[in-house]
């Protein structure tokens, strides 16, 4: 089984915006995968949907990873996220079952 943890490296701010300070409008993420055994990793950024004056705002040193990580994921859609899931999977998979394999030169000790 593979455990895939999600994480934020990075976040892009105006420094104001619609009379806020720093707004978030982008992150660098990063998804990491590990079955105990093997590891894979696939990183990104993602534009995040503009505040509007009115909506709620949370300060920036208030943000939690998992909010930022939930509107990476809603910016980025329902199907990319199960499809960078599924390439953690697969990354983890060509490393327990490769279709490649470079054995070394029979001639070299």
């Amino acid at each position: 089984m593979t455990t895939i943890t999600w994480s934020i490296e990075q976040m892009s701010c105006y420094p104001q915006e619609l009379g806020e300070t720093d707004v978030v409008f982008s992150a660098a993420w990063r998804v990491n995968g590990t079955d105990g055994t093997y590891n894979a990793t696939v990183y990104g950024s993602q534009g995040i949907a503009p505040y509007t004056e009115g909506q709620p705002f949370t300060p920036y040193a208030d943000l939690t990873q998992a909010q930022v990580i939930g509107w990476v994921q809603d910016a980025m859609g329902a199907e990319q996220v199960a499809a960078i899931n599924a390439n953690i999977e697969q990354q983890i998979e060509s490393q327990v079952n490769p279709t490649v394999v470079n054995p070394p030169l029979p001639w070299v000790a």
